[in-house]
């Protein structure tokens, strides 16, 4: 009889076991059917990986057809400026050549003092109109971490140092292009932008040299703080992956630990702050000498200044291929220095949108320069116009098939 019951209650507890073996089955199967349908589109799993996967990878932007071009944000360029005093025009037309000359949809990211945005808003509303969207536009408040921000306002120019918290401020942006407000573009933004995908796994950010001729450089001669390379970087034009920016984590010469950006910069204002002289220029050297492995260096004529020809051509580059993008630094767009530099702001300022370009902004320009021989950059003026005129050709063919 023992014998029996002991069977007995041995069936009953396999019985037991297999049944909930069997329903542990079943639930797990209705949880796969769940992942599933949430990763159709048909459960709130499916609305979190598109929360974390708005912005694809470049490489996934690359393969969008045209038509989803003005709805997927990886396809705009991103170009960021910051504007106080008396620079409204001067940035107005920094973005006019952006606008003229780009390919793909343009977001531009405006930092200006309060009283310029009105201004901002109402002539980039007029363009819209005229290009029929092609660019969107975000302006925003002069903007500085609320415990060091007289420090900050202080450094240099006004408002110059806004750009080295960008990458904190403009968190969902994995990729930006700075320029100062005296750069004009004399080709599309599209080919500069287009370096992100020449950077390597450890390059953060790509500037060009401050010079190319050793004997004139400012920082090998006279810098008082580490810099890079041979002659230090100039940050008028930055083009940026702040993605990477915002998770790297810096050498520097504070502390054996590294740290991130958010974390680095005070720190290292006020160790230097007695020995920079062109402000947040001076940092960026100063970071960059300390990490070279994540800089890309562009050629010069990718941010051609008043040094490459005021004392003799020096970038061989723009030479052979003409001016990508200029940069007037030195105020010499509204001064009588370098007449060449101003008489490309000039044409450039003056064309108004839709009209032939080779008439309306070439020739023009093209008689301005042949005035300016007397002084070494207008010696070269052909250096000014070479890639222009490609660029203004490509406009003057979409003009004609509209």
């Amino acid at each position: 009889m023992r014998r029996y019951w002991r069977a007995a209650l041995l069936c009953s507890a396999l019985a037991f076991f297999f049944i909930f073996y069997v329903f542990n089955e079943i639930a797990s199967a209705e949880d796969g059917v769940r992942d599933v349908a949430a990763a159709d589109g048909k459960g709130p799993a499916r609305e979190r990986a598109r929360a974390r996967s708005l912005t694809p990878s470049r490489h996934e932007a690359k393969t969008l057809s045209p038509a989803s071009s003005s709805k997927e944000p990886s396809r705009r360029m991103h170009l960021a400026v910051v504007t106080c005093g008396q620079r409204l025009e001067e940035t107005l037309t920094m973005l006019k050549s952006a606008i003229l000359f780009s390919q793909k949809p343009l977001h531009f990211h405006i930092f200006a003092e309060d009283e310029l945005h009105k201004k901002f808003n109402n002539m980039l509303e007029i363009w819209k109109k005229a290009f029929h969207q092609q660019f969107r536009h975000s302006i925003y408040p002069i903007t500085f971490p609320d415990e060091t921000a007289g420090l900050w306002k202080k450094l240099f120019k006004p408002c110059a140092s806004q750009r080295l918290f960008l990458p904190l401020i403009l968190k969902e942006v994995d990729s930006l292009l700075y320029v100062d407000t005296d750069i004009l573009f004399l080709r599309p933004v599209d080919d500069i932008w287009a370096f992100l995908e020449d950077f390597n796994h450890t390059q953060i950010a790509g500037m060009a040299p401050e010079h190319e001729e050793p004997r004139i450089g400012w920082y090998n001669r006279f810098a008082r703080h580490p810099f890079y390379g041979k002659t230090g970087i100039n940050s008028g034009v930055m083009l940026m992956n702040m993605t990477r920016i915002r998770k790297k984590y810096f050498k520097n010469d504070m502390t054996n630990a590294r740290l991130k950006w958010e974390d680095l910069l005070l720190p290292l204002f006020k160790k230097y702050k007695l020995n920079i002289t062109w402000g947040d220029q001076d940092l960026l050297n100063i970071i960059f000498h300390q990490n070279p492995e994540s800089l890309f260096i562009f050629p010069c004529q990718w941010n051609y200044r008043p040094d490459h020809c005021m004392y003799g051509s020096n970038c061989k580059a723009a030479e052979d291929e003409g001016i990508f993008v200029l940069h007037g630094n030195r105020g010499v767009y509204h001064d009588g220095k370098q007449p060449a530099f101003r008489a490309v702001y000039e044409a450039i300022k003056s064309y108004p949108f839709g009209n032939d370009p080779i008439r309306s902004l070439l020739h023009p320009l093209e008689k301005e320069l042949q005035k300016t021989t007397n002084t070494y950059c207008g010696r070269i003026y052909q250096v000014f116009t070479r890639q222009l005129l490609k660029s203004l050709r490509t406009i003057q063919d979409k003009i004609s098939r509209t």
